[in-house]
């Protein structure tokens, strides 16, 4: 089998991403300190809106359609990755694709409880068969990404955002939301991040002597879920945001069942784009 990272290795974000960072991306006034919030550090009453939003999110079923987009400023690419999933029953189907590059094949993913089930085009995985990945022990690759796709991944980041504020109302996809503003402190931003790409970031955040200023955003709704939730890391002339749309709260969505027969793939074969 070829790896699944085979398809393209850590290109642009991370291939550039220290020496960019380090020589052209200055943290502003507003951006967070180093270090983590203290145990004693009581959320703020948004920091609560915002949990408490998460948490919510987490208990229903939701529509997903997510757009993950990077650039060095002369290349870029966007994954997108859609679908639906069932946030309480830990089932649903997603799809991640790289709009205009045929050359990458589409991964089908089932969610099963705690087991994720990968399908990859013959001409990528050299076996049609299915895969399967324990979802609790996939890695993230490459910054601002979710292991396999999972859309609770970026709600749990947003739900540590530091010194979160309200932004104002306004309308997500029709829906009357509230908008927060924040940031992703560096324990959060590589929240479930493989070694290597964690490394980099080290060395980036060591350089410039304190947190990577990633500002984080999420939209609430008057029934209190969660309908967006965006990070965005800009490198000068670089960038790489990630929004997440969650549409058709507590609707139905696909949950199909378990793939039979699937075999279990290694975790350092998930370093591809489309997988996180």
């Amino acid at each position: 089998m070829t790896s699944l990272g085979g398809q393209v290795r850590r290109s642009i974000i991370f291939a550039g991403a220290v020496v960019l960072l380090c020589s052209a991306c200055s943290a502003s006034d507003n951006s967070p300190k180093a270090g983590r919030i203290s145990p004693s550090e009581a959320p703020s009453t948004e920091g609560v809106a915002i949990q408490d939003a998460v948490e919510a999110t987490a208990k229903s079923s939701a529509r997903i359609d997510e757009q993950v987009e990077w650039s060095d400023g002369t290349r870029g690419f966007t994954v997108s990755v859609k679908g639906g999933l069932d946030f309480a029953d830990g089932r649903g189907r997603l799809k991640a694709t790289i709009p205009g590059q045929s050359s990458l094949a589409p991964v089908d993913e089932v969610f099963s409880k705690g087991t994720v089930y990968l399908k990859m085009a013959v001409y990528v995985t050299d076996d049609p068969a299915w895969w399967s990945v324990p979802r609790d022990k996939a890695e993230a690759h490459f910054v601002l990404r979710s292991p396999l796709n999972d859309p609770e991944h970026l709600l749990r980041q947003v739900a540590r955002m530091r010194k979160p504020t309200k932004a104002g109302e306004e309308k997500v996809n029709g829906i009357p939301a509230v908008h927060y503003r924040g940031w992703l402190d560096h324990e959060t931003l590589t929240l479930r991040m493989a070694k290597g790409s964690r490394d980099d970031l080290n060395l980036v955040r060591s350089a410039m002597s304190g947190d990577i200023p990633v500002p984080a955003e999420v939209w609430i709704d008057r029934s209190g879920r969660v309908v967006r939730a965006r990070a965005t890391l800009t490198m000068k002339p670089g960038k790489a945001t990630t929004t997440l749309d969650l549409t058709d709260h507590g609707a139905p969505v696909e949950t199909p069942t378990a793939p039979e027969g699937a075999k279990a793939l290694p975790l350092e074969a998930l370093d591809g784009r489309l997988m996180g």
